[in-house]
């Protein structure tokens, strides 16, 4: 059973496109999959039934979800993001004590709410902005959970190396892509049958609004100065007023909304932008860029986890003349961008290949549903976090439950 925060919208962000992946691994090791989340579904949510997989909607606070979990009986039970499981966990370890509860992270929250402070009050990012409320929820969500999926082996290494997590209790597990759905290189446009940059994201995820602005106010200007017949497309789902206010025909910048086919806006485009100030996890623009041939302009923070120690498919700088200037270089260098798409494809065959990460993911349920008892005798922190932080949360969802009886009988 996986509890979800939200329903899959793989054509909207990142985070639906690592849950349909995730589903679709579960299928292939035999599970019967049964997604269920409390949030409401929307016209872009996923068809799930479609692909085999049951679905229900729960509700929050309430005594139905524990017959509900009693009756299904699940082997496992992975939470879509810690505050999933701060929820529902409690419920899971009354009612199923012997399910395996994994906790997948989507990205590290702790780390992009972190960044973002720093980045918002001009400090330089450090332990102080890491370790504040959030990174203690979700640090203590992965405790209680037998083990969680990071999508990123920098966020792993930041989690042992800063926060001393016991690195048992993590599992690399990257986005997945099957080595027969890459797009045959020499199939794609090539740079001379593109053109224009794109820049793609879900606005409702503030590093990407973020990004747009930067574009709009220090990057693009002068992108436009050495290239004034260049255009930017800007596409992403949910785009509001604040979002669309900042299209500029006279200067390119477009905002073109919601993108039905991601692979076709990449290969019109010759060259994508991602100059994200903060944020966490890998990034699905990058992925999307590399699979269909285009090179990146990208800052560190879009960069990070992806390349490991291959060289990327572009060019990674930070301050924003620089960015221009690499994106401008991009753009007009026919032997530079070729060799960066090359590079692109080189880092998904390397580093993605779905057989060699279901391999290992596999192993390692396999290794923790057979040896549960010990692995949970091993982790006694998160027996204690058990015991004390799930305490309040389970008595304050009880109080909210009974609240909402009384409030529909009176």
């Amino acid at each position: 059973m996986i509890i979800g925060f939200v329903w899959p919208e793989p054509k909207s962000s990142a985070a639906g496109s690592r849950m349909l992946q995730l589903i679709e691994l579960f299928q292939n090791f035999d599970y019967n999959v049964h997604f269920v989340s409390s949030a409401k579904r929307t016209e872009k949510t996923f068809d799930l039934e479609s692909i085999g997989v049951a679905t229900d909607s729960v509700a929050l606070n309430d005594s139905s979800f524990d017959d509900f979990i009693i009756n299904l009986k699940p082997d496992v039970v992975l939470f879509d993001r810690f505050m999933t499981e701060e929820q529902f966990g409690w419920r899971v370890g009354q009612y199923c004590p012997s399910a395996v509860r994994i906790l997948d992270t989507e990205d590290f929250h702790g780390l992009r709410k972190g960044r973002q402070t720093a980045f918002e009050q001009k400090e330089e990012f450090g332990l102080a902005q890491l370790q504040k409320d959030t990174t203690k929820r979700e640090v203590a969500s992965i405790y209680r959970c037998d083990f969680s999926l990071m999508i990123s082996q920098a966020e792993i290494d930041i989690l042992t190396q800063d926060l001393n997590v016991d690195k048992r209790l993590l599992h690399y597990l990257p986005f997945v892509l099957d080595a027969n759905s890459v797009i045959n290189r020499k199939e794609l446009p090539q740079f001379n049958e593109r053109q224009h940059f794109v820049t793609i994201g879900n606005f409702r995820h503030p590093p990407n609004f973020d990004a747009v602005v930067y574009l709009k106010e220090d990057i693009w200007p002068r992108i436009r100065k050495t290239l004034p017949e260049a255009v930017l497309h800007i596409y992403g789902a949910y785009a509001n007023k604040r979002v669309e206010q900042l299209q500029d025909d006279q200067e390119g910048f477009l905002i073109k909304g919601f993108a039905e086919d991601v692979n076709e806006v990449m290969q019109k485009a010759r060259v994508c932008l991602a100059p994200l100030r903060f944020g966490a996890g890998l990034k699905g623009k990058l992925m999307d860029a590399m699979q269909n041939g285009t090179p990146c302009v990208m800052t560190s923070i879009a960069a990070e986890g992806m390349f490991g120690t291959l060289p990327p498919n572009g060019i990674i700088v930070d301050e924003a003349s620089a960015f221009a200037k690499a994106s401008i270089e991009l753009y007009t260098d026919a032997d530079l961008w070729e060799q960066m798409s090359k590079n692109g494809f080189a880092v998904l065959k390397s580093r993605f290949d779905k057989k060699e990460h279901a391999k290992s993911f596999h192993t390692a349920l396999n290794k923790l549903t057979q040896g549960l008892k010990e692995h949970r005798q091993q982790n006694f922190i998160g027996q204690v976090l058990q015991h004390h932080t799930l305490q309040s949360t389970k008595y304050m969802s009880r109080w909210i439950e009974e609240k909402n009886k009384k409030s529909k009988l009176g």
